[in-house]
């Protein structure tokens, strides 16, 4: 089968696809991430996920290569990485107590032909105290993830519910994901049994 190259620098994605026994490179993308003038969330996000995995087969043609973005969006809002403890703050304040959408689209490149699919995921916070918002800005964990909180660290205690896609919301959605991947001739579950000498840890 061909390598896989994950076009992404995020270890919760790379580790997501270690989860489903995917040996792969890492080859980070480097793309424009700016939101084109009255672009929806929804096509923003698949848009980028696209175009990392675009950049990335451009660079690697012989290879699968998987792109992924993910956006918290509030009534409509992108609420993307905090670049200020304060800018954490306010994030979290904003969403105690209400539903918001993790929205994560994936794109697999095979052949130069590109397919996408784009996850929405609802997540309720419960009410949040003042006094636990610092003290989970203090960690540092917020200040590298879309929305300023992660599901699958200390943010987890935040979500009182959640409708849709767990693994979408940490950062790659892996039922898609591996739609995708056998859809273009690799199903991961080939692999499970198979010699990996060489995989990627």
């Amino acid at each position: 089968m061909q390598s896989i190259v994950l076009a992404s620098a995020s270890p919760r994605r790379a580790e997501l696809l270690r989860q489903i026994g995917l040996s792969f490179l890492v080859q980070p993308a480097d793309i424009d991430e700016t939101p084109a003038s009255n672009e929806s969330a929804e096509h923003y996000v698949e848009r980028l996920a696209r175009e990392k995995a675009l950049a990335g087969s451009a660079s690697k043609p012989d290879c699968l290569v998987i792109g992924s973005d993910t956006s918290v969006v509030l009534e409509g809002r992108i609420l993307g990485k905090p670049a200020t403890t304060g800018d954490a703050i306010v994030m979290l304040q904003a969403l105690s107590g209400t539903t918001h959408q993790v929205m994560t689209a994936v794109a697999v490149v095979h052949n130069g032909i590109c397919e996408s699919r784009l996850v929405i995921t609802n997540v309720r916070f419960r009410e949040l105290l003042a006094a636990e918002i610092e003290a989970y800005v203090a960690t540092g964990e917020p200040m590298d993830k879309a929305g300023g909180y992660g599901i699958q660290g200390r943010g987890g205690i935040f979500v009182e519910e959640l409708r849709g896609s767990y693994s979408a919301v940490v950062g790659l959605p892996l039922h898609e994901t591996a739609a995708l991947l056998a859809g273009a001739g690799y199903p991961v579950w080939e692999t499970w049994n198979s010699r990996q000498e060489s995989r990627n840890e």
